[in-house]
């Protein structure tokens, strides 16, 4: 099982003909993940590796069947096409654009509110399920199928937590970058929530960062859950001096008042087990699958 995106997930691209996607694409359809179209306004009717084109998510849908979609548009066109996404009822939108102007995020959250659109990002490498689905650019030659699901705001410690899984022989169930910007659509509660649901992930490393609250809010709704896995959770910055900003939106807009220790230590307190460093992990991940065992 996976959460999120699997084999039978129907994808669209929006913005398929831009450079960037088409090189991501190809990537995709070589792992096997069943992309059924992309939207590109028009360019409808056109064919672009081998795959149909439409104007409108709309018209993608009726014919394919898509049922998820990955943003590959401009920063400035995010909003119009996640509107596209919601009203079309896609259960899935990955954004991995940047600079996403943060008055468009308020009202693509606004957009998204009481629908059943799980938007994932903005500034998001995507979501990967090893062996089944790439929705995004991670770089999937890394990815290992196995039990450990793995939810980061950092995209390059995402890379790190799945090496360290490898390591200790467990794998990746589902990876998901959440991306690191200061308003984000799912967060870290949701993708606990949904992990601790999937029958074959047995534990989850949390991957947080400077800046924002998602961290603290992350522990202490895991506290509270009646039903959870293991958590392993590393906070990047944390040898960082107090203070210190490290140019993450979320950190700049805090001012750097929320140290990473902070963050840490409402983890531990919420049960979670924290490592100081990220080449920790796959030690603690087989001391896990030994108490399971």
């Amino acid at each position: 099982m996976s959460i999120l995106a699997n084999k039978n997930t129907r994808v669209l691209i929006q913005g398929i003909t831009g450079t960037q996607a088409s090189f991501h694409v190809r990537r995709s359809l070589d792992y096997g993940t069943n992309i059924v179209g992309g939207v590109t306004p028009g360019k409808g009717g056109q064919e672009h590796l081998g795959l149909p084109v439409f104007n409108t998510v709309k018209e993608a849908i009726e014919a394919t069947g898509a049922n998820a979609s990955v943003l590959f548009v401009p920063a400035t066109a995010v909003k119009s096409a996640v509107r596209e996404d919601a009203e079309a009822g896609l259960e899935l939108a990955v954004c991995i654009s940047d600079n996403v102007p943060v008055r468009d995020m308020l009202e693509i959250k606004n957009i998204l509110r009481g629908g059943k659109t799980i938007f994932v990002g903005p500034n998001t490498p995507g979501i990967i399920t090893p062996g089944e689905a790439r929705l995004g650019i991670f770089p999937e030659n890394i990815h290992r199928k196995g039990k450990v699901g793995i939810v980061s705001r950092s995209s390059t410690l995402t890379y790190e937590a799945v090496l360290e899984t490898n390591r200790a022989g467990l794998g990746q169930s589902t990876v998901i970058g959440l991306g690191d910007d200061m308003l984000i659509g799912m967060d870290y509660i949701e993708a606990l929530e949904r992990f601790s649901a999937d029958d074959e992930t047995e534990a989850v490393i949390l991957i947080g960062q400077l800046g924002g609250r998602f961290e603290e809010m992350a522990a202490e709704h895991y506290k509270n859950m009646t039903r959870k896995k293991p958590v392993l959770a590393f906070v990047a910055g944390n040898a960082m001096p107090f203070g210190h900003k490290m140019g993450y939106a979320g950190d700049i807009m805090s001012g750097g008042k929320v140290s990473a220790l902070d963050k840490q230590n409402c983890m531990r307190e919420a049960g979670m087990t924290v490592v100081e460093k990220i080449n920790q992990i796959h030690e603690e991940l087989q001391k896990i699958q030994r108490l399971y065992a």
